[in-house]
């Protein structure tokens, strides 16, 4: 286990989001994107000598160098925007993260040379050394291949750990959760039982001053986790039809029992820092008590649901992603959750007339 080092502060950074989406050439994208980095580059800096030294971990919003996959088709998606693990863009975020002396944590779309003609969004971490530390691939997401979706050729490939990364640094351990998928509890229970103590969570979600779904879901994981959750939403995403504010503000650090300690109002802002101290989330685990749910945990009795298949694997296994082909898997989830539900409902009848029939005899 590395020796932490803390309190320290840590930042979610809200910036605007420059859509590569109406670029044509991917010259063009690649410079849009060589544009972003430059001006993340000199946000966190400026940030980091208003905040103080001791500020070590930065969030980013969700695919804050392109937007998302609108408009072209997926092949023309993936030549325009996505990046590979080699890439110029990869270097320079490293060097991002080592000249401010930062542990830097953003979100991406990424071709994987493993998977041909499949491309994930993946959230990265690099160390303040510049060092990629780890990549985690998107395991729910509506309309973007995941691992799940090639899943026995991915296991075969990585390893099932490889899709529930976590990192041990001195900062913590650390873990990133890709935008909507912190709705899905499943996924931060998966890695708080991998020793998960910091979700990264790089988001771009809607902006509004009333409670939204993902800003309950954030405080919920938090606490029923006992983790802290750094959270970047984009200050807007220009360059798109949509109206730019839409996705626009509340980023956010929440500790291990849902407080709010930093919250940016809307536009790019550093507003949402504060200090952390991941020996805090060491002893709550640590405790005896009615509030250490971890511990408290009883596995066994939910394995058989989780053993059920909602929305199929291996969708693509064998063939190319298509938006029709995304919709069809959703199709057949919801189709399985009937004929489950129904099937439930049969078997539970039948028990019950049963134990009539018995309590009369």
């Amino acid at each position: 286990m590395t020796a932490l080092i803390g309190p320290y502060r840590a930042l979610a950074l809200q910036i605007r989001c420059d859509a590569i989406n109406s670029i044509s050439d991917v010259a063009g994208c690649r410079q849009q994107m060589r544009r972003t980095i430059e001006r993340v580059d000199r946000q966190i800096a400026g940030s980091k000598a208003f905040i103080g030294d001791d500020l070590k971990l930065v969030v980013l919003p969700e695919y804050f160098l392109t937007s998302f996959p609108n408009g072209a088709d997926l092949p023309t998606w993936v030549a325009r925007a996505c990046l590979a693990p080699d890439c110029a863009e990869y270097a320079a975020l490293g060097e991002v993260a080592k000249k401010n002396g930062v542990y830097l944590s953003g979100n991406a779309y990424e071709v994987d040379t493993d998977f041909s003609g499949l491309s994930f969004q993946i959230s990265f971490i690099f160390d303040d050394q510049g060092k990629l530390i780890l990549r985690y691939r998107r395991l729910i997401s509506m309309y973007t291949a995941t691992p799940h979706d090639v899943w026995d050729q991915f296991v075969a490939a990585y390893g099932v750990e490889a899709a529930f990364p976590v990192v041990d640094t001195p900062l913590g351990r650390l873990a990133c959760i890709a935008s909507e998928e912190i709705l899905f509890p499943e996924v931060a229970r998966a890695l708080a039982l991998r020793g998960a103590e910091i979700f990264l969570h790089s988001s771009s979600e809607t902006g509004s001053p009333i409670a939204t779904k993902k800003g309950i879901a954030k405080r919920a994981r938090a606490i029923e986790n006992l983790a802290y959750l750094v959270s970047a939403n984009s200050a807007g995403i220009a360059g798109i039809d949509i109206p730019m504010c839409s996705t626009d503000g509340g980023s956010q650090v929440i500790d291990y029992e849902g407080r709010v300690l930093a919250e940016a109002g809307y536009g790019e802002s550093m507003v949402a820092s504060t200090a952390i101290d991941p020996a805090h989330i060491r002893h709550a685990r640590g405790r005896i008590g009615m509030d250490n749910y971890l511990a408290r945990l009883r596995l066994e009795p939910f394995a058989s649901t989780y053993q059920m298949s909602v929305y199929p694997p291996n969708v693509w296994a064998h063939e190319k992603p298509s938006r029709a082909g995304f919709r069809a898997a959703i199709e057949r989830g919801i189709f399985a959750l009937t004929k489950q539900n129904e099937t439930d409902n049969e078997a539970a009848s039948k028990t019950d007339s049963a134990q009539v029939k018995a309590s009369t005899l």
